[in-house]
C-alpha cells in the first residue's frame, strides 16, 4: 500500500480520540484521500485480528473508534471497577421504543408504555442518549424525540439500521403505523 507508513498514524489518532473519528476528518488530518483512510482502517483490522491483539477498530457512528476486544472484557473489569450506571426498566423500554419508532413524540411513547414518561425522557437526555430532532405537524407542534451518535457509541451500533428487526425479535407480525395521538 503507498500509504502504509502511515498505518501508525491511523492508529495513534484513534486511540488519542477515544471517540469515532470519521473517515474524512482522518483524511482531513493525515491529507490524504478517504479512500485511502478506509484502505488502512482496513488494514489495521487485519493487522488486529492476525497478531491476536487485545485492540480492533470498530465502525461506530459514522467513524472508526479503537476499541478493546468483546472477549478481553472480563480481564479489563479486573483492572478497572466499572461504576455502573444501570438505567432503569423504565428508561431502557422508553429508549428502545424512541429508537425503533424515531422521530416519536412523548405522548406516542407514553401511549404505547401506558405511563407518563416526563422524568425519563429528562434523564435519557441529559444522558445523552436522547435529543429533539424537530416538532410533529399536529395539534400543539409536539417535540420529536431521536436517538443520539452517543446512543449508537453506547450500544456499539454504526447506525441505526444495525438495530435488530423488531417484528423478527418479538417473533410477531410488523405492526402498522403508530396511532394519531391527541396532541
Amino acid at each position: 500500500m503507498f500509504y502504509g507508513h502511515l498505518k501508525g498514524h491511523v492508529e495513534a489518532l484513534l486511540f488519542a480520540s477515544g471517540n469515532p473519528v470519521p473517515a474524512n476528518k482522518l483524511a482531513q488530518i493525515l491529507e490524504i484521500d478517504a479512500e485511502n483512510v478506509a484502505a488502512l482502517v482496513a488494514e489495521l483490522k487485519q493487522d488486529m485480528v492476525a497478531a491476536d491483539r487485545g485492540l480492533t477498530i470498530l465502525d461506530v457512528a459514522g467513524g472508526y473508534q479503537l476499541c478493546s476486544k468483546p472477549e478481553l472484557a472480563p480481564i479489563i473489569d479486573k483492572l478497572i471497577e466499572v461504576q455502573e450506571a444501570r438505567m432503569s426498566l423504565a428508561a431502557m423500554e422508553t429508549l428502545a421504543i424512541i429508537a425503533f419508532k424515531q422521530p416519536v413524540t412523548k405522548l406516542e411513547i407514553e401511549h404505547i408504555r401506558g405511563v407518563k414518561v416526563d422524568g425519563v425522557v429528562t434523564t435519557l437526555a441529559e444522558r445523552g442518549l436522547i435529543k429533539e430532532v424537530g416538532r410533529k405537524e399536529a395539534i400543539g407542534r409536539p417535540i420529536l424525540y431521536g436517538t443520539t451518535d452517543d446512543f449508537l457509541k453506547c450500544f456499539g451500533l454504526a447506525t441505526l439500521d444495525d438495530l435488530p428487526d423488531l417484528a423478527e425479535l418479538l417473533n410477531v407480525e410488523p405492526p402498522d403505523e403508530l396511532p394519531e395521538a391527541d396532541e
